[in-house]
């Protein structure tokens, strides 16, 4: 009896190590499922310039040929060598409120929701130009956003993220935030993405080259990167067929004990 209950314990622990392993498919990135040789990726580019949205953080610097007149539109926060440029775009930056304005000294109020860096750039110019300088003060005005800022949960290192660059691509944004773990599951990684009209969530496969082709390859300020657990994580037995051998053969010796010491009562 004894060996029968042996026998079928060592078939489940088998059968678990081969069955709740993660497959390398689930853990690499990117992969070129077609398997074609020398293939050219051609990386898909943002139509639609992003559009600025309530909350968003610009940075804006205002040029002129004689720099004291602009003096009192750039940051005063330069001259602290020892501020991070977080806390320098942080003081020094124009957030836009929950109206979609911005403070712009002189001109006060500047409404730039659902404007582009662009549009923003024209409009601050030519308002400045109608109330402030004069054609041949030769001004140059540069708008950006001060950084894309995301946050990331789940299988991924956790918490809000920037990066100072005009475009940012997920994959730069996951490496940024430490990876994926081994448990995470990276065929179905979702962006929860801020519309003016509310959110919604759009899914990304992370281990196909495809990847490279969706729209939402390139994020957006604001967006939340969710990275849900694979159901291997919530058996607990390891991710390589290694482990879960040895937890299965450390379950068996349990039940094996437990078994030789009831028989013996």
């Amino acid at each position: 009896m004894l060996k029968r209950y042996t026998f079928i314990l060592i078939l489940l622990a088998a059968f678990l190590s081969f069955s709740s392993c993660i497959s390398t498919k689930k853990t690499t990135y990117l992969q070129d499922k077609e398997k074609t040789m020398d293939s050219i990726i051609q990386v898909h580019q943002l139509k639609k310039p992003y559009r600025i949205q309530t909350g968003d953080l610009l940075s804006i610097r205002v040029k002129a040929l004689d720099q004291e007149l602009v003096g009192m539109f750039n940051p005063v926060g330069e001259a602290n060598n020892n501020a991070t440029t977080e806390e320098k775009v942080y003081f020094d930056g124009f957030t836009v409120d929950e109206h979609g304005n911005i403070r712009v000294p002189t001109l006060g109020e500047v409404n730039v929701l659902g404007y582009t860096e662009r549009e923003i750039r024209e409009k601050i110019e030519q308002l400045l130009l109608e109330n402030y300088f004069k054609e041949e003060a030769n001004l140059f005005v540069t708008v950006k956003l001060a950084g894309i800022r995301y946050t990331t949960l789940g299988e991924i290192g956790t918490g809000s993220q920037v990066i100072y660059k005009e475009k940012v691509t997920i994959m730069e944004a996951v490496a940024n935030a430490g990876g994926i773990s081994e448990y995470g599951d990276m065929e179905n990684v979702k962006i929860i993405r801020q519309y003016p009209y509310g959110e919604e969530i759009h899914k990304i496969d992370l281990t196909n080259i495809d990847a490279t082709k969706s729209e939402y390859y390139y994020i957006q300020p604001n967006d939340l990167i969710l990275v849900n657990a694979l159901p291997q994580k919530a058996l607990g037995l390891g991710t390589t067929g290694l482990e879960i051998f040895r937890t299965g053969v450390t379950i068996l010796s349990f039940v094996t004990t437990t078994i030789l010491l009831f028989s013996r009562i």
